[in-house]
């Protein structure tokens, strides 16, 4: 970098620093926000040195870096000033879209509210994550995901809000990535000397610049044709509906012309690109020789190359979309060659006036007084710079996650569970895992002794303790402290007498050593005071728990035992040995279900309403803990 550029004014807000890596290069786009456009202002191609990409995923972080580095440093120059963050896509051949669902039977029908539908579509992101999840067994990083159908006692209805029924459906589209390939990207920012300004996917990106919204009723297609990714984004009814990539791409069209006339990969990429420009190719083949062929001559070599791009593409469209779409639009480096076009449309068997070049509607968003923007390979970098500076992304990178930036890609409102899913938090973070309990057999019943409760989550945006259902806006700063396991359950032989008011108890036929553990399973006999002879336990196994110790509340203590109700049946607790209240976290084990295999949201509701954890309960109160498909609403 040059003293001039390390003296230069700082990077402007107003200053938008758009960089598209791709597989071959990474071109770099600075631009301002005029009205409701994006001025494009300079740009910069460079290609990497060597192979650093592999089908749109990095491979050489150093390599990618650099190459970063050098456009970024280009661009300093023609703005006169430093650029310090950028407006990043992420692409990768691990780009996974799976679809989901989830069900909800409420007790009796009830309007539907903002809260369960989201409860519902949850559920449905975590049926999908788990199907991805068991099949690769890998982090996954939650992309972000489009309701596509809803269903109230069996009508299909684009909209459940306001509606009154029983039984809920939800059908999502869920976009993940693992984590490892958005950890890269922000690795090579890092070495590159940049802060991410914003993250998007880059399908999402190219729709942005080449499918204005108002186009978004029909039922339309984008493929992105780069150097090693083909990436696709279909979107119909107003909004896209689902995203996927073909590891098919320009390099095949390259590789087959290097195959063919024996040249490196640049004299090759040239080639490419003079097929529609001039009749007679001249080139230099890796033996020194000149060579010349005619275009014709060129593309028959690549036809059977072309007609494979062209094949993949139309298998993935078919699968994304279920039919071939109203409209495909074209866009990237890879969709120029001639004749690809055609062969697309007759492999969706359109009508190949219904498949187009993008670039057309690229003006709608942006301008440029120095460059002529109608090029499809311009199509992500200016949809990253459009998507940026229009907002047609939500902000949310800037939102704080104890104290980092967060990793999101999100589209719409996010929610706090929606920012934990997407940086590596789990529902069991929420919920945490209560102590294992000691199970017993006192003199032939099954007794159980609870280990403690997990000490709950603690959640707050900018201070406040929310709900994980709680919006999160950009600027705020969110702090999330996992839920802890409790502790298992482990008495002595001397607390075990004592917690069953018993003189003395033989353990499995023995008298152990006061201080020794009780082992799971043991068969206990409990003695009066009278050696001997065997008495009733005098507490029935749901009131042996642990006591738990919770922060002190201005709330009076419990001194006698209440009477309320869990998932629909009456439950009676007696006193705590210390007096204190009794939670919704005291019924977790109570409720039945097991802790130790989550695998869906739990919802936790108290007369009707979601609750916090540490919620107090009074006698009468309705609570009910189970999966939010299946819990009952009181």
């Amino acid at each position: 970098m040059s003293e001039t550029t390390q003296c230069a004014p700082q990077q402007g807000q107003e200053l938008i620093y758009a960089l598209d890596i791709g597989t071959r290069s990474v071109i770099g786009l600075l631009g301002t926000k005029e009205e409701d456009k994006v001025r494009v202002l300079a740009m910069e191609k460079l290609l990497h040195n060597h192979r650093a990409m592999m089908d749109g995923q990095i491979e050489d972080i150093a390599q990618v870096a650099a190459t970063v580095r050098t456009v970024t440093e280009r661009l300093e120059q023609d703005a006169g000033c430093k650029l310090e963050r950028a407006c990043v896509a992420a692409a990768g051949r691990a780009l996974r879209t799976e679809q989901g669902k989830s069900q909800r039977e409420l007790s009796a029908p009830e309007p539907i509210d903002e809260s369960m539908i989201a409860q519902l579509e949850a559920a449905a992101v975590a049926d999908a994550e788990q199907a991805i999840r068991g099949e690769e067994g890998q982090q996954l990083f939650l992309v972000g995901y489009t309701a596509i159908q809803y269903q109230l006692d069996g009508y299909p209805l684009t909209n459940l809000l306001g509606h009154t029924g029983r039984r809920l459906e939800a059908q999502v589209v869920a976009t993940f990535l693992p984590s490892g390939v958005i950890d890269s990207l922000y690795a090579v920012m890092r070495q590159a000397g940049l802060e991410v300004a914003s993250l998007t996917l880059e399908p999402i990106a190219a729709l942005n610049a080449a499918i204005p919204a108002d186009l978004r009723l029909l039922n339309l297609c984008l493929v992105d044709i780069g150097a090693g990714t083909s990436d696709i984004a279909v979107c119909r009814d107003g909004s896209v509906v689902g995203y996927t990539m073909v590891t098919v791409a320009g390099d095949e069209i390259t590789e087959a012309l290097m195959k063919e006339y024996l040249v490196d990969y640049t004299t090759a990429e040239r080639m490419k690109s003079q097929l529609a420009q001039s009749d007679q190719l001249s080139f230099t083949d890796i033996l020194g020789q000149e060579q010349t062929c005619t275009s014709q001559q060129a593309q028959a070599a690549l036809e059977p190359a072309a007609q494979l791009l062209a094949k993949e593409i139309a298998q993935q469209v078919v699968a994304l979309n279920g039919a071939a779409p109203s409209a495909l639009f074209l866009a990237g480096g890879g969709s120029k060659l001639s004749g690809l076009r055609e062969k697309v449309a007759a492999a969706l068997e359109m009508d190949p006036k219904r498949v187009s070049i993008a670039g057309g509607h690229f003006k709608t968003s942006a301008y440029s007084d120095a460059f002529s923007l109608e090029d499809p390979e311009f199509t992500t970098p200016l949809g990253i710079a459009v998507s940026a500076g229009l907002g047609l992304i939500n902000d949310s990178c800037q939102v704080v996650l104890n104290g980092a930036r967060a990793k999101l890609f999100r589209s719409g409102d996010l929610s706090a569970m929606d920012l934990l899913m997407m940086n590596g938090y789990t529902y069991f973070d929420l919920l945490g895992r209560s102590g294992k309990p000691l199970i017993v057999q006192v003199d032939g019943r099954r007794t159980v002794f609870h280990g403690q409760p997990a000490k709950p989550a603690r959640l707050l945006i900018n201070g406040t303790e929310v709900q994980p259902s709680a919006i999160v806006h950009a600027g705020d700063r969110v702090e999330f402290t996992p839920a802890q396991a409790g502790a298992d359950c482990r008495l002595t032989v001397s607390q075990l007498a004592k917690r069953l008011n018993a003189s003395a108890v033989l353990v499995n036929g023995e008298r152990l050593g006061a201080d020794e553990l009780v082992p799971a399973g043991a068969f206990v006999v409990v003695q009066k005071e009278q050696p001997g002879k065997i008495q009733d336990p005098v507490v029935k196994p749901d009131d042996l728990r642990e006591s738990v110790l919770l922060p002190k509340r201005e709330t009076p203590p419990v001194q006698q035992s209440i009477s309320l109700f869990l998932n629909g049946q009456p439950i009676k607790l007696a006193p705590k040995a210390d007096g204190s209240p009794y939670y919704v976290m005291d019924l977790l084990e109570r409720s039945g279900m097991d802790f130790e295999n989550i695998q869906r949201p739990v919802s936790l509701r108290l007369n009707g309403g979601e609750c916090l954890f540490q919620q107090v309960l009074k006698a009468g109160d309705r609570v009910e803990i189970g999966y939010e498909d299946e819990v009952r609403a009181p």
